[in-house]
């Protein structure tokens, strides 16, 4: 019989259960994850979230497909950390615009405690509007994410990025377990995780069982797992490697079974589409949500990247009869393993 966590998930999967599900004919596969979602969230509704750069550029790790890297010839100008009043101005535009989750992203190793203050006054500013507060720092210190938590952050985004063994080709002044690690401070601070990874990058099928496993056999999932599809940057080294050939972009199938495979494996948390969309046809997205994806970045830009723009989400969403989620008080992750 399979181990359930107090939650009634599972974090027992095995490689070999996650292969199977991946191996599984397309549409008995969206069938069965569409079942898993509805049996745990609503149907028809999306999560609306928005992504601003607070520090943006010059950031010391060599992450292969981040524009932001100092190893990258990107183009990417650093900058200096957003003045508060500024992300706030930033914040009420995408409440204005549906948005429910406000996500602020700094390009850090790991954050400095004398930007903490700052960090914090954001976060108490933007809940004060009734918004979701997320932030994506680094490497968090145990102290760090517990002033996170006295301020009110909701979640804290920290992803693995992909398998175990396919990372330390794409990212090697950092490791696997120091990724693990910050997400055990945020846990132990009492912040929901919102944890995911990059698809796309030149991994093969045995890399993606291997980033779900790890997702799925946390000793809690991750409330939120973003999906993301690489876009490639010229000057990255991923963007370079994979811009001029067919890897470049995920296959859709493919991409659609990563999402499908998630929703299945880890049932309760929000699967957000993420970086990719972009590009990526109305008909795929619409497969992503009918297999479960619940949760998409709305706006023009996603840290550095383009995005769809609100005025394109608004008439896919109205296109295929689906509502934007209402916002309400996060349960913390303290409170959700009571």
């Amino acid at each position: 019989m399979a181990a359930l966590n107090t939650d009634g998930t599972r974090n027992d999967w095995t490689r070999a259960e996650i292969a199977a599900l991946f191996d599984l004919p397309f549409t008995d596969l969206v069938f069965r994850a569409a079942e898993v979602h509805r049996a745990h969230h609503a149907a028809g509704e999306v999560q609306l979230c928005t992504l601003l750069s607070i520090k943006t550029g010059g950031c010391p790790e060599d992450c292969g497909y981040c524009s932001q890297s100092v190893s990258a010839d990107s183009g990417v100008k650093a900058t200096k950390l957003m003045d508060v009043r500024a992300v706030l101005q930033s914040a009420a535009q995408a409440k204005d615009a549906g948005s429910q989750r406000f996500c602020m992203g700094a390009a850090w190793r790991n954050p400095k405690d004398r930007d903490l203050p700052a960090i914090v006054e954001m976060v108490k500013g933007v809940r004060a509007m009734g918004m979701e507060t997320c932030m994506t720092l680094g490497m968090l210190q145990p102290h760090q994410a517990r002033a996170l938590a006295e301020a009110g952050l909701d979640y804290y985004n920290h992803n693995i990025d992909t398998s175990p063994e396919r990372y330390g080709e794409v990212i090697t002044t950092r490791t696997f377990g120091e990724r693990l690690e910050t997400l055990e401070h945020v846990r132990a601070a009492g912040i929901n995780v919102c944890c995911g990874g990059i698809v796309g990058m030149g991994e093969t099928r045995e890399d993606r069982v291997g980033f779900v496993h790890a997702l799925a056999t946390l000793p809690r999932h991750p409330e939120s797992v973003p999906v993301n599809a690489l876009v490639p940057v010229k000057g990255t080294v991923l963007g370079d490697m994979l811009a001029d050939t067919p890897l470049a972009k995920i296959d859709d199938i493919e991409f659609v079974r990563t999402v499908a495979v998630a929703r299945i494996t880890m049932p309760l948390s929000m699967v957000r589409l993420s970086a990719g969309r972009e590009s990526m046809s109305e008909a795929t997205q619409a497969l992503c949500f009918l297999a479960g994806a619940n949760s998409i970045f709305t706006g023009d830009k996603l840290l550095t990247a383009g995005n769809r723009g609100d005025d394109a989400d608004a008439a896919l969403l109205a296109k295929l009869g689906v509502v934007a989620m209402r916002g309400e008080e996060p349960m913390r992750a303290c409170e959700a393993a009571e």
